[in-house]
């Protein structure tokens, strides 16, 4: 799948260029940047060795950096995501770029002590609960894009603490609750 950067948002596009005139679900907005910063809080909380699961705009991404984490491991599939994380990475020397899906990466990776997932239409979401605790330490935090508009994971996390955050997106495809609540999990904690 094809996909179009625009100034505030990441949409994928029809065969024809027919994405202005059918709404697609967006790949990430900007609206999400105070949600993303915060994530980069809860999942820096430890400092140490984090990973990231899906650049996006790179929102999260800068956030995270801003903490000063030891290192940060970004794993990305799509190539056109890829070279504008290769662009903001390039200077950024504790940045470890993985290229390709996750899941087939995971001997590629290490363990951490904080692992932030937004992935965009993950075909291996299943896998997901059993691959993270085998990437974490005890007391690695664990927090990832949450759709569901209550306390609820689809992920099965046990133990999971939700902070309850205002959302206010603009009409969009994937998200239009009012609140937004951002999962916390700490393995084995």
């Amino acid at each position: 799948m094809k996909l179009e950067f625009l100034e505030d948002r990441i949409i994928p596009v029809l065969p024809g260029g027919l994405s202005s005139q059918i709404p697609l679900e967006e790949v990430m907005m900007d609206w999400e940047d105070h949600l993303m910063k915060r994530h980069a809080e809860v999942v820096c909380e430890n400092g140490g060795d984090i990973l990231e699961i899906g650049f996006g705009m790179g929102i999260s991404a800068n956030y995270i950096q801003e903490q000063s984490p030891k290192s940060h491991t970004i794993v990305e599939i799509h190539p056109q995501i890829i070279e504008k994380l290769e662009e903001w990475a390039a200077d950024k020397p504790n940045v470890n770029i993985v290229r390709g899906d996750w899941y087939e990466n995971l001997n590629n990776l290490s363990v951490y002590d904080g692992i932030f997932y937004d992935g965009f239409r993950d075909p291996n979401l299943h896998l997901l609960k059993n691959s993270l605790l085998s990437l974490s330490k005890p007391g690695t935090i664990i927090t990832f894009w949450n759709s569901l508009p209550k306390k609820k994971s689809y992920y099965n996390f046990e133990n999971t603490i939700y902070e309850e955050m205002n959302a206010n997106p603009p009409d969009n495809r994937y998200y239009n609750g009012d609140k937004y609540y951002l999962p916390k999990v700490i393995v084995n904690g």
